[in-house]
């Protein structure tokens, strides 16, 4: 059965089975589930303007840095739709939908026979779809994970309200299937057409704001507070090494997760940033108190919206709260742009520090794609993904309830 999983991500589907998908004379494009590299950045781009759904995650800069750097998610394949009219000057067929796709034993060291949408390190799937033949998009990628032996498609962290899942949720239905939704969370997002000021009011009220403008006077003290927007290739370059220095500093490296602890992982936010900001998809923006940064963060823009990637703070300021400061003037820089009307948080349900500032929810979920009907396969994939999340959640409340005995031991212990 691992022999069967691990098959599915390098088979490639025949011309015939990949529901009609034929190459141009002469065109070395790859048809079918494909190596992650094959697919040619060009229509790779074109495919992102005219997407139904952005997912700066899955622009072709991001990802190719994901999948040449990151570490554990490296070697990606692809489902991929290609529709030759009109095609573009160059003779290149049109591609017309894109997801990034791993064998179920790779996404959950499951050994069964079905594909899961490959994370692009920041929490959103949606795959790209051309907007105008989105459904004809979904038809032929089905078909080509089907021809290639799975038997479900598991789309991880996927915007389960928008047009991308509507247009698969519409594709199912005049199959006779329907999509499965293992899991769902609302997280933190922001209606960047509302004017900054009021919205801040409404979500904070008088007093915070009061009481976090006290903060930064108080910040002041220690040199003119400023926000900078890296945007340039270049400026970007040298503000992620403020952002990497900042994230090593504080509670992820202790915990081991912040990217500069990693060379592929550092390897790869060096890569992707540079690269968006030469076609303006991505800014560092970063909060200083005169010569020193206290705040940085990622932003990704795609289309009409803006991804908050992560956050650094200098926790010798913490007491000032810089991760708010900063987001408080994020919050006017994207309210103030003419082209950025959304912003995903992309945080965690119940974020800390998101959640009260951007109130705004998004609807994320994992769903389950059964590729043809009635499969007793789907259910049994469906029941493993259920136990496994069961046993990790036992384990995370182990984990949690753990470091508070610890931490109150330690409390005691001072006493």
């Amino acid at each position: 059965m691992i022999d069967v999983a691990d098959r599915a991500v390098i088979h490639r589907a025949s011309l015939d089975d990949a529901a009609g998908t034929r190459l141009p004379t002469g065109a070395a494009l790859p048809d079918g589930i494909a190596p992650l590299t094959d697919i040619p950045v060009a229509p790779w781009r074109a495919l992102a303007e005219r997407a139904i759904e952005p997912n700066g995650y899955y622009l072709p800069d991001w990802e190719l840095a994901v999948n040449a750097y990151a570490s554990g998610r490296t070697g990606a394949s692809a489902l991929c739709a290609w529709n030759e009219t009109p095609l573009v000057p160059d003779g290149v067929a049109r591609l017309i939908g894109l997801l990034p796709v791993i064998s179920m034993w790779r996404a959950y060291r499951i050994p069964l026979p079905a594909l899961a949408s490959a994370s692009p390190y920041g929490t959103l799937c949606t795959p790209l779809l051309d907007r105008d033949v989105a459904c004809d998009a979904v038809i032929r990628m089905l078909a080509q994970a089907r021809n290639a032996g799975a038997h479900a498609l598991i789309l991880r962290d996927v915007s389960l309200n928008g047009a991308a899942m509507k247009a698969i949720t519409e594709v199912l239905r005049q199959g006779g299937l329907r999509p499965r939704v293992l899991q769902s969370h609302a997280r933190a997002c922001l209606d960047a057409r509302r004017d900054a000021d009021e919205l801040l009011r409404n979500a904070l009220g008088g007093k915070k704001l009061k009481e976090l403008r006290r903060q930064r006077n108080r910040l002041a003290e220690h040199g003119a507070v400023r926000f900078d927007v890296a945007r340039t290739p270049d400026a970007v370059a040298a503000a992620i090494e403020t952002f990497l220095a900042l994230e090593a500093s504080g509670w992820k490296a202790r915990r081991g997760t912040a990217l500069k602890q990693d060379d592929g992982d550092a390897g790869f936010v060096r890569r992707a940033t540079t690269g968006l900001a030469a076609s303006g998809q991505c800014e560092i923006v970063t909060l200083h108190a005169g010569a020193t940064p206290v705040a940085a963060a990622i932003v990704l823009r795609h289309q009409d919206r803006a991804f908050y990637f992560k956050l650094g703070v200098d926790e010798r300021f913490a007491k000032f709260s810089p991760g708010v400061q900063l987001t408080l003037e994020l919050t006017r820089h994207l309210c103030a742009s003419a082209v950025i009307a959304t912003a995903d948080s992309t945080a965690s349900a119940d974020h800390p520090m998101i959640n009260p500032i951007w109130r705004g929810r998004l609807k994320i979920g994992d769903v389950l794609i059964p590729l043809r009907p009635r499969d007793p396969l789907v259910s049994l994939i469906h029941a493993a993904l259920a136990t496994r999340r069961l046993v990790r959640e036992f384990a995370r409340h182990m984990v949690h309830l753990i470091r508070e005995i610890k931490s109150s031991r330690t409390r005691s212990a001072t006493f």
